[in-house]
């Protein structure tokens, strides 16, 4: 099943993709019956996984999060789960689901990977089960909950950030001022660090029709009209050293969908992925050809080995 059968307008089609589906007009509805369907098989994965870690975990790293549970993060409850077992010295592996997601999402994907080591997702503020903000969010809120919750499921060990969309920006944002716990990234098309302006200057102020309206519901998700009430603001790509990092872009050209923009929105995506390897002097790019938007479902192997590579690249 993929994410990439849009059954509404092309503004629906581009909120969801720069931000993640069930934000302002992008509820699992009107992402289409195959979106709504995934995730509840995708819930239900999540619920047996919890259950079974849970099971499994016994008392094993009692000071470390099992299963699914909520963690304090400053005045914040902050809903987590994690599975699978340590493993020597590889990383913990922390899943970052895209805005208007929620853990859920990751689920399938975090059971794949836990069969390797210790995986861990969880709900950012206003997602999910976890709290709501107290308002407008910038990414130094996002990065202190973030850190908390590293606290929470990997104590001072190392982690790799594999973030899908948003969660891919905030990964990448946060790496570089964290570089004594963060061993790697894997960017799932995430969103271009400059995704305000390349929307602005793409498509122009006084467009109507389709690309009007997708102009003006993405650039209100970037002002903070999301539930995380997160504000999109742009800035150059910064070093987060030598670790390693995997981005991948989607490879079916849904964005192209937009009337008389939509080609134009595909090479600003591109370019996006391509600013991205700056965070790294050791990263790679690549493309899930048969993905959509949501490259770890659509393509989930491809995303597997993305997380496995450098996983292995940062361990030891």
């Amino acid at each position: 099943m993929t994410r990439n059968r849009f059954g509404r307008s092309a503004a629906i089609v581009l909120s969801c993709a720069v931000a993640g589906a069930g934000l302002a007009g992008c509820s699992a509805e009107e992402f289409g019956e195959a979106a709504g369907q995934a995730a509840e098989d995708i819930g239900e994965s999540a619920g047996e996984a919890a259950e079974g870690v849970g099971e499994a975990a016994g008392g094993a790293a009692e000071e470390l999060v099992t299963g699914t549970r909520t963690v304090t993060a400053g005045d914040h409850e902050v809903n987590v789960s994690c599975s699978g077992d340590l493993a020597g010295d590889r990383p913990t592996i922390l899943l970052l689901h895209g805005g208007g997601d929620d853990l859920t999402t990751m689920a399938d994907f975090q059971e794949a990977l836990s069969a390797d080591g210790r995986v861990c997702s969880y709900d950012r503020l206003g997602a999910g089960g976890s709290d709501q903000p107290d308002g407008p969010q910038d990414y130094g809120d996002i990065g202190t909950t973030l850190t908390a919750v590293l606290d929470h499921v990997a104590g001072d060990g190392p982690v790799v950030l594999a973030g899908h969309s948003m969660g891919g920006l905030i990964a990448a944002r946060y790496a570089p001022d964290h570089q004594d716990r963060v061993a790697g990234l894997v960017l799932l098309d995430a969103t271009s660090p400059t995704a305000v302006a390349d929307l602005e200057s793409r498509i122009p102020e006084d467009a109507t029709g389709p690309a009007g309206e997708l102009r003006a519901q993405t650039l209100a998700i970037y002002g903070g009209e999301n539930p995380e009430q997160l504000v999109f603001t742009d800035g150059e790509v910064r070093s987060a050293g030598d670790i390693p990092v995997q981005v991948i872009q989607h490879g079916q050209q849904y964005l192209a969908e937009v009337p008389e923009y939509g080609q134009g929105l595909e090479e600003d995506w591109t370019k996006g992925q391509e600013d991205w390897l700056n965070v790294s002097g050791n990263s790679e790019l690549s493309t899930a050809e048969n993905a959509g938007h949501y490259i770890h479902v659509d393509q989930p192997e491809a995303a597997l080995e993305a997380v496995e590579l450098v996983a292995s690249q940062a361990t030891g």
